[in-house]
């Protein structure tokens, strides 16, 4: 018999799920999908970028900072917008707007150019994820939450395996503008799809309306989301865990696999490719454990934080020019499990909020894998540019990071592990039905 603590409740009004929850969602992870394509195609372009914009390596953080900036800054708005205007209107404009984003950074001519292009895609690529998730909770039953998060973390590695292997060759065989050009169809597919069969929620499960006071409600929504420890934890844990993988697919993975490690494009490209396809293995694993048992999230957080410590410590240490690739395969595995453990953030909020204030709760978590990737990629950049080009101490900036997230992550966990089993026990309460 599981404990308590070792699964969700699941509410009289849960919402059915079924085929047509499947097809609606899916169309939402589409749009996920294909926002995340455009987001880390310029993980496999940055020496392209480089050269095409004649950059050294600050400016060329610049693309990836800027577009972290502006996804971090609207996560709350995002998460405000979804909360009163539904998922269907958010995710069509973040459709038109990414895909602007991504044609214009095909045809930029100048450097200023493609970073306005960048800072459009970023826009548009935060109105993505939360909406998303927003979609899972009003369309499945709660119990499905886990898996239905680490199923649209799983879409989101689906695109960084097309941009790793797709994007790459096209990037060789078509050149930069025909390849982020005809990349940038993709948006008006899924557009087309959202547009016909994208509903917010299902017949009968519509949500109570909210009043909405203009300013008051948005300090309120926000106040009342960030009191929450569990909103808090959420946002910790993916500021810990996310970043690592973030910086090295987004940006640093190809140029420190080609330049520091002295491997070829192609070789890179299929290290990365690890990467990814370890997340895909790994984020299923962590759905089906922490769907079983609740009481896992912060086990898993904490042991990924860990792992990926110990290996990337490994690898900017080894004493010899280059790592082993055994090393290096060791590594990409290991930052494949940043993603899976990301989204457990997610797991933490959702209990601590209800269903009005789930957009806002999941914005604040989002903020924080994002903070905490474009701070690492400004670090590096830097890092690089001040040392004649040494990853060795660059790459060593993660673990100022992990540590403020680890102490953050162990001064919370207590606090909300006991607000859950209160608010449990008390549901079950209100479901007993005692005859007069």
């Amino acid at each position: 018999m599981s404990s308590p603590s070792s699964a969700p409740l699941t509410l009289p009004l849960d919402p059915p799920g079924g085929r047509r929850a499947a097809l609606v969602w899916g169309v939402g992870v589409c749009v996920y999908l294909v926002a995340v394509v455009f987001r880390t195609s310029l993980g496999v372009a940055g020496l392209d970028a480089a050269d095409r914009f004649h950059v050294n390596a600050s400016a060329l953080s610049a693309f990836s900072i800027l577009q972290l900036l502006v996804y971090a800054g609207m996560q709350i708005p995002v998460g405000l917008l979804v909360d009163r205007l539904g998922t269907r209107k958010v995710l069509t404009l973040g459709i038109v707007l990414f895909t602007v984003g991504q044609l214009g950074f095909a045809l930029s001519p100048s450097y200023g150019m493609a970073l306005a292009a960048r800072a459009l895609l970023g826009c548009g690529d935060a109105m993505t994820f939360i909406s998303v998730l927003r979609l899972g909770s009003r369309w499945f039953p709660a119990r499905r939450g886990p898996m239905i998060v680490q199923i649209a973390g799983l879409f989101g590695v689906v695109g960084n395996l097309l941009s790793t292997i797709v994007l790459a060759r096209a990037l060789d065989s078509l050149g930069w503008t025909a390849t982020f050009a005809g990349s940038s169809l993709a948006g008006l597919v899924v557009l087309v799809l959202v547009v016909a069969f994208l509903k917010d929620h299902p017949e009968g499960f519509e949500p109570e309306p909210v009043p909405h006071a203009g300013v008051a409600y948005v300090r309120h929504q926000i106040a009342r989301a960030w009191r929450e420890p569990g909103t808090r934890l959420g946002m910790w844990v993916h500021f810990t865990t996310q970043f690592p993988a973030m910086v090295f697919l987004l940006l640093w993975g190809m140029p420190f696999l080609v330049e520091a490690q002295g491997l070829s494009r192609g070789r890179a490209g299929e290290l990365l490719t690890v990467v990814v396809l370890s997340n895909m293995v790994v984020g299923l694993v962590y759905g089906q454990l922490i769907a079983r048992h609740h009481a896992a999230r912060a086990p898993l957080a904490l042991g990924t934080i860990g792992a990926t410590a110990l290996v990337w410590a490994g690898t900017v240490t080894y004493p010899g020019e280059h790592a082993p690739m055994w090393l290096l395969v060791a590594l990409c595995a290991v930052l494949g499990a940043c993603g899976p453990a990301s989204m457990i953030g997610f797991d933490f909020a959702r209990p601590a909020n209800p269903p009005e204030r789930q957009g806002t709760a999941s914005g604040i978590v989002n903020i924080g894998g994002f903070t905490a990737s474009m701070t690492t990629l400004f670090a590096i950049g830097v890092l690089l540019d001040a040392t004649g080009g040494s990853y060795r101490v660059a790459f060593s900036s993660v673990f100022v990071l992990q540590v403020l997230g680890v102490a953050q992550i162990l001064r919370l966990r207590a606090r909300t592990a006991r607000l859950e089993r209160e608010r449990l026990v008390a549901s079950r309460v209100e479901a007993v039905h005692v005859p007069a």
